[in-house]
């Protein structure tokens, strides 16, 4: 600020500025009852998010990893990774699916560290698991109309690479919490023990979806989650998102579209790592506790 602008500073400026503050509270109230664009946007920079989440300090399970060339995606090479503690006999497994840009890595390490709250999980006495993560491409993890099919790729070629399905769940976030909720449905209770999704990426029209999510408004029909809650019947399923997440109306309406409640629920949060590491503990217990003989 130069000094003739300071030097103007008033009674009459002060009261503005008194003003300025009042309206920036209406306009986070209007944000917040959705009558503006761009809540996520403020609910961040009032710091109305929450507490970031921390990945623990401990030695991270055990991992694989490897790559296949898939048919399915029409030749494309799909990479993978496996944490698992050392245990005896073979583990129940949930399949782990990546948001849009993200890969299998994504899962572990510094990204989300599910290697290392598995780890802890099991330290504290939780019940033992794999998760197994597999490249997914941007696909958002449905047949496309060019014919690469990361949903097949995961049912027909990935399943059967792992050891114990019959004991299986989903998890993934964004894109991969969609995927998570999509597959579990096509393969409902059958196969499918649990389904847990972190922010997934819902939209409740054709129009309101981000662009390359699906082909045309067809192909949104043929795929969207919402309407088909009851594919996940007799699955255990978890939905959780932040309240200042841009997804959160969306998934809200799938949520309250359950006839018995889904576990998980609402609270500050962003569409962030910060968030998603802080739902983790929460996201594992759940799934070891439906995966558990």
């Amino acid at each position: 600020m130069s000094g003739s602008r300071a030097a103007r500073i008033t009674r009459r400026s002060l009261l503005v500025g008194g003003a300025a503050v009042v309206a920036a509270g209406a306009t986070a109230e209007a944000v917040n009852l959705r009558l503006l664009p761009g809540r996520s946007t403020m609910y961040r920079v009032l710091g109305l998010d929450g507490p970031a989440g921390t990945i623990p300090d401990v030695d991270p399970v055990p991992s694989t990893s490897g790559s296949f060339v898939s048919s399915a995606r029409k030749g494309e090479t799909v990479g993978w990774t496996i944490a698992a503690p050392e245990v005896d006999g073979p583990l129940p497994v949930a399949v782990a699916l990546h948001g849009y840009g993200d890969d299998h890595t994504d899962f572990f390490g510094s990204h989300l560290g599910y290697d290392r709250f598995l780890a802890a999980h099991v330290a504290a006495g939780g019940a033992p698991f794999a998760i197994a993560s597999v490249d997914g491409g941007n696909r958002y993890w449905h047949r496309r109309a060019d014919g690469d099919d990361p949903a097949a790729m995961v049912v027909d070629e990935f399943l059967p690479l792992l050891t114990d399905t019959a004991r299986l769940a989903f998890t993934g976030y964004s894109m991969g919490g969609y995927g998570a909720l999509h597959l579990g449905g096509v393969l409902g209770s059958a196969r499918v023990r649990a389904v847990s999704a972190i922010s997934p990426a819902l939209w409740t029209s054709a129009g309101d979806t981000a662009r390359g999510a699906f082909d045309d408004a067809a192909d949104f029909r043929a795929s969207t989650a919402l309407g088909r809650q009851r594919s996940l019947d007799g699955v255990a399923v978890r939905v959780d998102c932040g309240t200042g997440d841009g997804f959160e109306p969306a998934v809200r309406t799938y949520v309250n579209g359950f006839a018995e409640r889904p576990a998980g629920g609402f609270e500050p949060g962003g569409h962030t790592h910060a968030y998603w590491r802080r739902m983790a503990p929460q996201q594992i217990a759940f799934l070891a506790r439906h995966l558990r003989s």
